[in-house]
């Protein structure tokens, strides 16, 4: 894959940050991965993203994108652990960017996706991902399973049912992919900005042909979803039956600003990853409980103030 000449002068030598050792670059292997892309209400979408340089990454003119991914780390530094992302496909700068426009000028829009949820099943990922990078990373419950007609995985916390994703498994993987993604997260009140390099073969299907399940709990970090007007067909599916990738050491960060004095640090501050360990036992899979699919547009927990 294209890596920056600056990453691949560090491969080879070790790191211990926040006390955990990493051998450079910091890669994963083997891990199959699935994507599912549903259009949303921009508007909507616009309230969840904090401060005021992040925009919806619209595909016409009301409507953006919610992007649930799920990847299934066979080989890390940190040990094997399944990560489910739920994020909003967004743009970067001082104003909204008009429709489509920004997928063939993507640098120029600084074209990412923010993570609002980023539940993973080992505390060592948790201490990882969001002590260094600032990704909203916390222990969950989840699975990844691969059926011959279908990948799907679920999202269980404390008990509580949270997500479900399944779409139909394309036949072929076909297509070479080497390519990067830049992930915006907020923590400690600042909006940090990092980016992954991955390659695979993938299969996807688009339009009419992609097929996938969407189904949300009634766990409360996702209520805020039930808000955003889910269409109830996805535009576009995709699955890795297995993909490489190479997380930048390197990261941006910039304060998240309101127009008066916020009262509290914006989601979380150092506390919440201060005492963490580094265990990598991955946390049990969901039970086989059903999750409740009640509207989703009956919350408004988690809308930046």
């Amino acid at each position: 894959m294209f890596l920056p000449r600056r990453i691949q002068r560090q491969s080879g030598r070790y790191s211990r940050v926040d006390d955990i050792p990493y051998a450079l670059p910091v890669n994963s292997q083997g891990s199959p991965a699935l994507v599912a892309a549903f259009k949303v209400d921009a508007r909507r979408v616009a309230a969840l993203l904090p401060g005021n340089e992040l925009h919806p990454l619209r595909v016409s003119r009301d409507k953006g994108v919610l992007l649930i991914s799920v990847i299934d780390y066979k080989k890390t530094d940190i040990g094997a652990y399944i990560e489910f992302s739920i994020a909003l496909a967004c743009t970067h700068g001082r104003r909204p960017a008009p429709p489509l426009l920004p997928l063939l000028f993507p640098k120029r829009y600084g074209v990412g996706q923010y993570v609002v949820d980023l539940p993973v099943n080992t505390e060592v990922s948790v201490k990882g991902g969001k002590g260094i990078w600032g990704m909203p990373k916390h222990l969950a419950r989840l699975d990844f399973r691969m059926e011959d007609g279908s990948v799907s995985s679920r999202y269980a916390e404390g008990g509580q049912e949270a997500v479900r994703v399944r779409i139909e498994r394309p036949a072929h993987a076909w297509l070479p992919i080497r390519t990067s993604a830049v992930n915006y997260c907020a923590f400690r009140g600042m909006l940090m900005k990092s980016t992954i390099y991955f390659r695979g073969r993938f299969g996807f299907r688009l339009g009419s042909k992609a097929w996938a399940t969407l189904e949300l709990g009634d766990h409360p970090r996702v209520q805020a979803l039930r808000d955003l007007s889910i269409s109830p067909r996805a535009f576009f599916t995709g699955f890795f039956p297995s993909s490489s990738g190479v997380l930048d050491d390197h990261f941006e960060a910039w304060f998240l600003t309101q127009p008066t004095l916020p009262m509290d640090t914006y989601p979380e501050g150092l506390e919440s990853v201060v005492d963490l360990g580094q265990d990598q036992t991955p946390m049990p899979p969901p039970d086989g409980a059903r999750v409740s699919t009640r509207s989703i547009s009956e919350s408004t927990q988690g809308v930046w103030p």
